[in-house]
């Protein structure tokens, strides 16, 4: 306990934090780890905002020496573990378990792309695509080639997602297609699947919907940037 508040005396104890949270951020950044939890658009104020820590902390180490400081709360010590984990220990987010537990209301397109060849369109796209006109049939024979997580909610089939986010994954919202599975198929949730098919239909409980029917099913690596907005 001595040597705990020994600790929590030291003068260099809170540029020390500054400096290491700013180099969370910034190396969170720059390693593509924000790109599991965070809109592309957002990472440059990210990277900023750990420049800015980084400077006032080696502000603050500078003049330590001419500064008496107060018991630091432990805080500042569970802080500075905190940090430690981020950088030993990268985000693994289980895509599958989010999306099967948020709803399908997905945020306004920055873009449209319905006037896209349909094997140009991407799985989010579609979505969209299909839910601005909703009769199935108008897109029934087009070639779709898609590429998502396999997402599996429970009492249905699994679906290719995506998920889409306005800001981070705490607002993530998933967009699922159905797909014809064939028999030797075997989806396993969060498993990162590139489908080349065609659109069709089908009835399922009672509905006609759009259903993606696959030529062929390959396994991809989770892709470096795997949010949409």
């Amino acid at each position: 306990m001595a040597r705990l508040n020994r600790i929590r005396q030291t003068r260099y104890l809170p540029p020390l934090v500054l400096l290491l949270w700013g180099w969370v951020l910034v190396w969170s950044t720059v390693s593509a780890r924000l790109d599991l939890l965070l809109n592309a658009l957002f990472h440059p104020v990210v990277a900023i905002a750990g420049f800015v820590l980084m400077v006032l902390g080696a502000v603050q180490l500078r003049f330590a020496s001419r500064l008496k400081t107060p018991l630091a709360p432990l805080s500042w010590l569970i802080s500075i573990a905190v940090a430690c984990l981020v950088l030993l220990f990268p985000p693994s987010p289980s895509f599958s378990d989010l999306a099967a537990n948020r709803s399908e209301n997905l945020p306004e397109a920055p873009r449209l792309s319905f006037f896209l060849p349909p094997e140009q369109r991407t799985l989010t796209e579609w979505v969209r695509l299909l839910r601005s006109q909703p009769d199935p049939n108008l897109h029934a024979g087009d070639p779709v080639r898609i590429s998502g997580f396999v997402l599996q909610r429970r009492g249905s089939q699994p679906q290719l997602a995506r998920l889409t986010v306005r800001c981070c994954l705490a607002d993530a919202t998933p967009a699922g297609l159905p797909i014809d599975w064939p028999a030797t198929a075997d989806p396993k949730p969060d498993e990162w699947l590139a489908i080349e098919g065609t659109m069709t239909t089908k009835m399922r409980d009672g509905l006609l919907i759009n259903v993606v029917k696959p030529s062929t099913i390959t396994a991809i690596p989770r892709p470096e940037r795997p949010l949409e907005p």
